[in-house]
């Protein structure tokens, strides 16, 4: 499998670096496209630097850079997520403005029907937001705005974030245990404990 991961400007920087580890354990194939606000927001969150970020993927393009492989839809590939997906990324993508390489890899995503999954971070949102992400829908992209379940009684902030990425991972047939699914025996054992039946 050959996946492009685009981490754009947006908070929750955290979301792609745990999908880029996921994916390296797997040896899913990985093409990385970091924006430059990107760059600044995941060292003011996390305490990885660019250079270990970067290291977790098998190809690693500068956005700025048009001529890259992913730009071209004879470049094969299962898909795309842009995790996080900055509202500018959003309405660059729903508007096939093509201004840089995250951009343009999420157009030639959605022009070649290859699945492309926007995890949109805002909140609250306005009228323009809401019309970005149907237009994106209309054209194809998956909305994953990152909304953290409880079913399975989460206890820290990883257990929330890997909530997500399994998420995202079901959308593309990667399996995974991130997360106790709703149904599975962990989570009709929690509900037993406080007086449910099966």
């Amino acid at each position: 499998m050959r996946l492009i991961v685009g981490i754009s400007g947006a908070t929750g920087s955290i979301y792609g670096i745990r999908l880029l580890e996921i994916l390296k354990e797997k040896k899913i194939e990985t093409h990385l496209i970091l924006t430059s606000t990107a760059k600044k927001i995941l060292l003011q969150e996390t305490p990885y630097g660019i250079e270990r970020v970067e290291n977790l993927a098998s190809h690693v393009y500068e956005n700025e850079d048009l001529t890259a492989s992913i730009s071209s839809g004879s470049f094969k590939t299962d898909g795309m997520v842009v995790i996080p997906c900055s509202i500018k990324s959003l309405s660059g993508i729903a508007h096939s403005y093509n201004e840089n390489l995250l951009m343009r890899a999420a157009d030639v995503t959605l022009k070649e029907r290859r699945k492309l999954i926007l995890v949109v971070r805002e909140t609250p949102l306005h009228q323009g937001h809401i019309q970005l992400m149907l237009q994106a829908s209309q054209t194809g992209a998956i909305l994953f705005p990152p909304m953290p379940a409880f079913y399975f009684h989460p206890k820290t902030i990883d257990d929330l974030i890997n909530h997500t990425v399994g998420k995202v991972l079901d959308l593309f047939g990667i399996n995974h245990h991130l997360f106790n699914r709703w149904g599975s025996s962990e989570v009709k054992k929690t509900l037993r404990k406080k007086g449910f039946k099966d």
